[in-house]
């Protein structure tokens, strides 16, 4: 059962619907075609309480579900892409240290970070080791009066801007298995070096770094247990598996209407477009799948407010939404032909920026095999 959004979720839902056709969608071309950082957004952003939807109210965040989130998410995707992409990678960050960290952590990061004086920063990904953390190379040492970490952590959003990165690292001990430890790392440590911004395809306004870690950090910089690490970011992942699917679901939303207004207006012999039964078949096939994208999205967010699990559920519903929104954007560019490939419109842009989200926090494949251990698993009980 998926439940209907509370009117908190709604009055929320609708806020950011308005400020993000007003306020992000005039805005989305300027910031792709300039590569400007869109934190350009983040007073308002802050001023709306949007930092903070995935926090609770003790630290500054808003009074709804994790299907109000996913709804909110959404909705700044349909008008703009890469701010939502900020936003989500921030919710990482803010995620990791709510669910790991300790009382004094998250009375001085959160409240700033929900109210927009902070942004926050995940670096988990390396140049050698994305989806496999077996093959993560950061080390983390312990010393008389803290950490020593180095290593170097690749394609991390907001980075460059962020005043707060979660930095996972390889601990020396040995097992089976790695263990890793995630850290907090203010902006003015010693010993960072953040790269220029990546020249990326699409989500070109949300920057991705490489981070330099050569660092001394005091004990009170671990976040969560030792060793716990690995099981903060597979927690936080979950979370945000469920926000990207909600990206996704934006970028179709956006697609799909584009497309409707299109064929309506466009004429080919004399009829509009929509008057061909082929181009009916193919905006009611679209919009079918963006459907069950979203259910399956609302079911891991049900899931989540509920306090169950729902690894399966996110994986299913990151790995679906995105792949929809891939063949979604490619079919509205093939509707409105070379109108849809040319840069005045936003068909190219929603299709490069749709791109991504195969990969990042955790690639179609990652998702294929969760989904399919959990099968396996149910099989032989």
């Amino acid at each position: 059962m998926i439940p209907d959004l509370t009117d908190e979720d709604l009055a929320v839902r609708d806020t950011v619907r308005r400020f993000a056709q007003k306020e992000l969608a005039p805005r989305a071309a300027e910031f792709d075609e300039t590569a400007a950082f869109v934190g350009a957004h983040l007073p308002r952003l802050a001023e709306l309480g949007i930092l903070g939807l995935n926090l609770p109210e003790e630290f500054g965040g808003a009074n709804i579900s994790a299907l109000g989130l996913t709804a909110a998410v959404e909705e700044i995707a349909a008008s703009c892409p890469a701010t939502a992409s900020m936003i989500t990678a921030h919710y990482l960050a803010t995620d990791s240290i709510l669910l790991a960290g300790s009382d004094s952590q998250k009375k001085r990061y959160l409240p700033d970070a929900a109210a927009g004086k902070s942004l926050g920063a995940f670096a988990l990904t390396e140049p050698a080791a994305g989806s496999n953390p077996a093959d993560m190379a950061t080390r983390s040492t312990a010393t008389a009066n803290g950490y020593h970490l180095s290593g170097t952590k690749h394609f991390i959003s907001n980075a460059g801007h962020a005043d707060f990165i979660i930095v996972f690292a390889r601990t020396p001990d040995e097992g089976p298995l790695p263990v890793i430890d995630a850290f907090i790392l203010d902006k003015a440590t010693k010993g960072i070096t953040v790269a220029a911004p990546e020249p990326v395809m699409g989500m070109r306004g949300s920057h991705v770094f490489e981070i330099a870690l050569d660092c001394e950090l005091p004990a009170t910089a671990r976040l969560g247990t030792a060793g716990s690490g690995f099981r903060t970011a597979m927690r936080v992942l979950d979370r945000g598996r469920v926000e990207v699917a909600a990206l996704a679901l934006g970028i179709c939303q956006a697609a799909l209407a584009a497309t409707i207004d299109w064929i309506a207006q466009r004429k080919v012999a004399g009829k509009p477009l929509a008057d061909y039964q082929g181009v009916q078949w193919m905006a009611a096939d679209k919009a079918t799948e963006i459907e069950a994208a979203r259910l399956l999205t609302w079911r891991a967010a049900a899931l989540r407010q509920s306090g169950q699990a729902f690894s399966r559920e996110a994986a299913m519903a990151k790995l679906t939404a995105s792949e929809t929104a891939g063949r979604v954007t490619d079919r509205a560019l093939q509707l409105h032909g070379g109108y849809g490939y040319s840069r005045r419109m936003p068909l190219e842009r929603l299709a490069r920026d749709a791109r991504i989200l195969r990969i990042y926090e955790g690639a179609s494949e990652i998702q294929r095999n969760i989904i399919a251990r959990f099968l396996l698993r149910e099989a032989s009980r």
